[in-house]
């Protein structure tokens, strides 16, 4: 190989790293359940709650408007990570209702109304915990187990990836093992019978699946794949 080719060979092999590189750091940023501007705001929120609105500082529930207001601004305008799409709906309508309240917090303000701002305080922060919840996975287990799921059903199948497909459902199998041994807390024992079957339907098309790919036939695969992440959307739904 002369000098020419070979330093062709390495301008096309760092191409080909850098892309790996991008695709890899974009899928990343996908995978986290995350919204920072909503983090950020808590700064505020934790001083309405905690300090303004117990002791009734009305003095201060005033001064903290234009905070509310920057970061309801914030919020309204950032963009949902890929992990969070069947979240959008719930997420955009969340915001709506947060503008509302931080327009009728502004009113309250103007007016000068100290009960109706007391009021409206709490149910910014009533609405702030709501859209905390639309992005917080409602089990840590369950979140472990849709990371791995989120590029698989994305990203690998629609390029029937085999090998990636293969290692993610091996990936799976192990978060499965995790989701199957959690045990829901108190508060949540109501719709603990219901979790325990939807969990076991989920567990069981795992097992299908890792039966499917071993057969390394696209359509079984592809069906597997697909009843694997209804099931999942089944349970996910069962815990909201």
């Amino acid at each position: 190989m002369n000098r020419i080719h070979y330093i062709a060979v390495l301008f096309f092999l760092s191409i080909v790293s850098c892309s790996a590189q991008e695709k890899s750091h974009e899928l990343g940023a996908e995978l986290k359940a995350e919204v920072p501007a909503l983090k950020e705001f808590h700064t505020v929120i934790f001083q309405l709650w905690h300090t303004a609105w117990p002791e009734k500082d009305i003095a201060m529930l005033i001064s903290l408007l234009p905070e509310i207001e920057k970061y309801t601004e914030a919020v309204s305008s950032a963009e949902l990570p890929g992990i969070l799409r069947d979240k959008k709906e719930a997420w955009a309508k969340g915001v709506g209702q947060l503008q509302n309240i931080v327009a009728e917090y502004k009113n309250a303000v103007k007016e000068k109304n100290d009960k109706h701002l007391l009021d409206v305080a709490e149910n910014l922060h009533a609405q702030y915990e709501k859209l905390v919840r639309v992005v917080r996975p409602p089990l840590p287990e369950l979140d472990a187990f849709h990371t791995v799921l989120y590029p698989l059903y994305h990203y690998y199948l629609p390029e029937y990836h085999l090998q990636n497909i293969k290692k993610s459902v091996l990936a799976l199998k192990d978060k499965m093992g995790l989701l199957n041994n959690v045990t829901l807390p108190e508060r949540r024992k109501a719709i603990e019978p219901v979790f325990v079957e939807k969990r076991a339907t989920l567990s069981a098309s795992v097992d299908e699946l890792a039966v499917a790919v071993e057969s390394n036939d696209k359509e079984t695969i592809t069906s597997a794949i697909e009843k694997m992440h209804t099931e999942y959307q089944v349970l996910e739904h069962a815990l909201e």
